[in-house]
């Protein structure tokens, strides 16, 4: 789009939207018309302080918005004049300026002219409002990005605005962890959290050697989860395979719903519960202690079987059977019988 294609925006538009941004400049003064004022500010162009005062804040403005690389300074004279039209160069090709008349030509001569001038005014408070809108929106969070979600989930529960959530994440950690030290501060001594029982801080191989522990650890339980998940399909099958479970397949089903669907086979332990974790984490309690039986016993704990009937079958009481040995028996044959033998020896032969 060109610029010649775009019309100015007019006096009377121009002040009141610089007026609803914040500005308190010169320009806002009404004692002085509209068309007169904004005629003075242009007609010197990048020489006048007043303009270049503006254009600075307009540039601050947007910066805090969008984290701009470029700068402008304003000016202290004419002199200036021809930094500040580099400057501001730079400015618009990282604001991606479609106007040709700003960003095309000679640097130095790009602001010397009035309606040039207008158009840079019209083009900046433009963007600025569009910034401000786009950052009034809440932060958008994908939908498989867990790390941004992580961060969504903490400030939330932190209770920051939701203004911070736009913020980068540098700058929302930041908050995050001053949020968190002053509400430690507030908590009473007998409430005080213990300290981390990760005490020693890990370099960048140490992290990458504990996520693929935690990812085998991970595919080690999901594979559990699924075992588990497949052996409650096959005994709530086993259910229906009698006649009076196929009246009441609806009392089944609603019993069964919701105890699948707690039944989640991916793992929600990340790294961050590591950083989380305190020095109580590492006790090691006897579920038979009195602390651990207090909510653990019941009224069924105290029944005692009587005595039963000894039915006897342990394999220590039987005792094997033990073969019986008999002596070797001697072959007795007649003596007819020993000729012949003795006999046929010799005729083989």
């Amino acid at each position: 789009m060109s610029a010649e294609s775009v019309p100015c925006s007019s006096p009377v538009v121009l002040r009141p939207v610089l007026r609803a941004l914040g500005y308190e400049g010169s320009l806002m003064d009404e004692e002085e018309e509209e068309e007169v004022a904004l005629a003075k500010l242009v007609s010197g162009g990048a020489s006048c302080q007043e303009l270049t005062a503006l254009c600075c804040w307009l540039v601050t403005e947007l910066r805090l918005l969008c984290l701009l690389e470029e700068d402008v300074s304003p000016t202290s004279g004419p002199e200036d004049a021809d930094t500040f039209q580099l400057e501001m160069s730079g400015v618009l090709s990282e604001l991606h300026c479609p106007y040709t008349l700003l960003t095309s030509g000679h640097v130095t001569s790009r602001l010397t002219d009035a309606k040039n001038c207008l158009l840079l005014l019209e083009f900046l408070s433009s963007e600025l409002q569009a910034a401000r809108l786009l950052s009034s929106r809440p932060f958008p969070v994908p939908e498989k990005n867990e790390a941004a979600e992580e961060l969504r989930q903490i400030s939330l529960a932190l209770n920051m605005p939701e203004s911070t959530l736009s913020s980068p994440a540098s700058q929302l950690l930041e908050g995050m962890r001053a949020k968190v030290s002053d509400l430690l501060s507030t908590l009473p001594e007998s409430e005080a959290v213990m300290r981390p029982l990760l005490k020693v801080p890990l370099d960048p191989h140490q992290w990458e050697q504990l996520q693929q522990i935690q990812q085998t650890l991970r595919s080690e339980y999901e594979c559990r989860m699924r075992m588990l998940v497949s052996r409650f399909h096959v005994t709530l099958q086993s259910f229906h395979w009698s006649e009076r479970s196929k009246d009441r397949e609806k009392e089944m089903f609603q019993v069964y719903t919701p105890l699948r669907s707690a039944l989640t086979v991916q793992s929600h332990v990340t790294l961050a519960h590591i950083l989380a974790m305190r020095e109580d984490t590492s006790r090691i309690v006897k579920t038979s202690s009195g602390a651990s039986r207090e909510k653990t016993s019941c009224s069924v704990n105290k029944v005692l079987m009587g005595s039963v009937p000894d039915r006897g079958g342990r394999p220590n009481e039987i005792e094997p059977p033990m073969p019986m040995w008999e002596k070797r028996r001697e072959w007795k044959g007649d003596s007819s019988q020993k000729h012949w033998k003795k006999h046929g020896r010799k005729k083989n032969r």
